[in-house]
């Protein structure tokens, strides 16, 4: 299995092997040119978004236009179709991102697909990460976790999205909890460099606490 990353703001992630050729979530909208050549010279069996977000699925419609299979889970389907603009960004101007969310391309209801926590996509296991958003998913191959923005990666370590950009904070702080009690090599965040388990765990352990 081959793991190639790109950032476009958010990290995406090339993933290939014998059971196909995956992208992991379509980076914002003013990479969208970008995203279109990567396509071209990847050639991806698939595109799964781990969430809505903008800054994750606002290529989104590079994939569809060219009949690329778009997976995500179905509580994200509403935002990428538009029929719902709940967008937490800028923190506390939830009218600005009710804007920034009508100005961006949008999904067909026939162009997604739904997924599920343990299928597998691409020989990927799909794995739940509720909290920043409802339906937010994350992918597990031989100890390697793409994580989304389950965590976020800095110099100084591991962190949670700010609880402004979290559809339900406490729910985040059990998922981080729930990757810090995985058997882990490392873990690939959205945004931000590789991840330690340990880093993931003081993270954890801070949030609980119990940490320094």
């Amino acid at each position: 299995m081959e793991l190639a990353v790109r950032t476009l703001y958010a990290n995406i992630f090339l993933l290939s092997g014998p059971q196909g050729r995956l992208l992991v979530d379509a980076g914002a909208l003013p990479y969208a040119p970008l995203f279109s050549q990567i396509m071209r010279d990847f050639q991806p069996d698939a595109l799964l978004l781990t969430h809505a977000h903008v800054d994750h699925a606002g290529g989104a419609f590079v994939a569809a236009r060219r009949g690329v299979r778009i997976f995500a889970h179905p509580l994200e389907h509403a935002q990428l179709t538009g029929e719902v603009h709940d967008l937490p960004y800028p923190a506390g101007r939830p009218w600005v991102g009710e804007i920034v969310s009508r100005l961006h391309p949008k999904l067909k209801a026939s162009d997604v697909r739904s997924v599920f926590p343990g299928e597998i996509v691409c020989g990927w296991e799909v794995v739940g990460l509720p909290g920043h958003t409802a339906g937010q998913v994350g992918l597990l191959h031989n100890g390697v976790l793409i994580a989304a923005d389950a965590v976020v990666g800095s110099p100084e370590g591991a962190h949670l999205p700010r609880a402004a950009y979290n559809a339900d904070h406490v729910q985040a702080g059990k998922t981080l909890k729930t990757i810090a009690e995985m058997d882990l090599r490392c873990v690939l965040p959205a945004h931000g460099g590789l991840l330690t388990p340990e880093q993931i765990r003081a993270r954890a352990q801070w949030d609980s606490g119990a940490g320094p």
